[in-house]
């Protein structure tokens, strides 16, 4: 397998390059767990992955619990499905909790204080209830917990989150707020340990092959000897391919990726944490670190809303939502010819289509020079 073509398989198998999903929980449900510190990126993560998204559909799901976003991995908040929640938490929690243990003690929390800090919570919030951050940070200061530092209160959360006492409720406003898992979630049946293990492994290898044990590894948080438990497995259900000396596993390729529709010049915007970068410790395949420079300040591709050109990174790009348009700064790594300007006109109308609004781009190249081009506005 050529480089050219494990990048074609991934944005095929990742729902990018063409989608048969119907609805986000189909995406969140593919790729095992979607990351969403960003909430408003996350929905458009999914978004890029459906036929005909809508920002709109996306809240309603959450709103509605049938996608819930707690920490779940590496960590940071994930987009999970009522259905997965509790298998992936025991699979994964357990290391979250070791990563965390110097923050924890740091913050001067330990386990008689969680046991208190949960007690609290599940005190507040039985019954359905919902309550934001602030609301629980005076629940938890009436209760005699500490709370002064903003992170003192991040880790009590947190540490509910992973032992599967609380979990996201539906928004109040632009307010997020939390509820109990156990009200929220309906009964599940329990998965043994190395049943969550080849089903987690198995997800990610079909959802983001061709990837590697490494990137297994980055992505779940999990032990080299637990991904090469699991995929000891399910290896009979994948296949593997070597790349540049690498071990490369992927779900049986499809025609997709040499379909003229796969090969054909393609751009995508992706926002920043989106799975086709945040999925692979190794991103040489789709980003030249020679580019770092041309970064947000931050200097991490990860952290940036990238542009996406023959499954490549050539671009960053920043928005601003106003109540009538969306306004784009497009900064280019170089300049586009005139199928790839065809190119991110398509993504850029697909975009404009999410929110149901017109897009103004603004072109920034990297050395400083600047161009405008018209509305892009969504079809209808």
């Amino acid at each position: 397998m050529m480089i050219s073509e494990l990048v074609r398989q991934r944005l095929v198998n990742q729902h990018i390059a063409r989608t048969s999903l119907a609805k986000p929980e189909d995406v969140v449900q593919w790729l095992g767990a979607v990351q969403a510190q960003d909430y408003a990126a996350a929905k458009w993560a999914l978004g890029l992955r459906l036929p005909d998204a809508t920002d709109d559909v996306i809240e309603q799901a959450f709103t509605a619990g049938t996608l819930l976003r707690t920490h779940l991995m590496r960590p940071t908040w994930h987009f999970v499905l009522p259905a997965d929640i509790r298998w992936l938490l025991a699979l994964t929690a357990p290391r979250v909790n070791a990563a965390n243990a110097y923050w924890y003690r740091k913050l001067e929390l330990d386990e008689v204080i969680f046991k208190q800090s949960n007690a609290v919570l599940i005190k507040a919030l039985q019954g359905g209830r919902q309550l934001t951050r602030p609301e629980l940070v005076s629940v938890l200061q009436q209760a005699g917990i500490a709370t002064d530092a903003v992170q003192r209160f991040t880790a009590i959360m947190m540490r509910a989150e992973l032992a599967g006492i609380v979990c996201s409720g539906a928004r109040r406003g632009k307010q997020f707020t939390y509820a109990l898992l156990d009200e929220r979630v309906p009964a599940t049946k329990p998965l043994r340990h190395a049943e969550a293990l080849a089903e987690l492994v198995l997800r990610y290898f079909t959802g983001h092959g061709p990837a590697t044990v490494q990137d297994f590894v980055w992505w779940s948080g999990l032990t080299v000897a637990d991904a090469r438990a699991g995929l000891s497995m399910v290896s009979s259900q994948l296949i593997h391919e070597t790349v540049d000396g690498q071990t490369y596993w992927l779900a049986t390729p499809t025609a997709s990726i040499v379909s003229p529709e796969a090969n054909s010049m393609a751009a995508y915007l992706l926002p920043n944490y989106d799975e086709y970068i945040v999925g692979y410790t190794d991103r040489s395949a789709i980003f030249d670190a020679a580019d770092t420079e041309k970064l947000d300040s931050r200097g991490n591709v990860l952290f940036n809303n990238t542009l996406i050109i023959d499954g490549r990174v050539v671009g960053i790009w920043r928005r601003t939502l106003k109540k009538d348009r969306i306004d784009i700064v497009l900064s280019l790594f170089a300049s586009l010819n005139d199928a790839e300007m065809h190119a991110y006109t398509t993504a850029a109308q697909r975009y404009a289509a999410f929110f149901g609004l017109p897009v103004n781009t603004k072109f920034q190249m990297h050395h400083g020079q600047q161009s405008r081009v018209p509305f892009f506005r969504p079809n209808g």
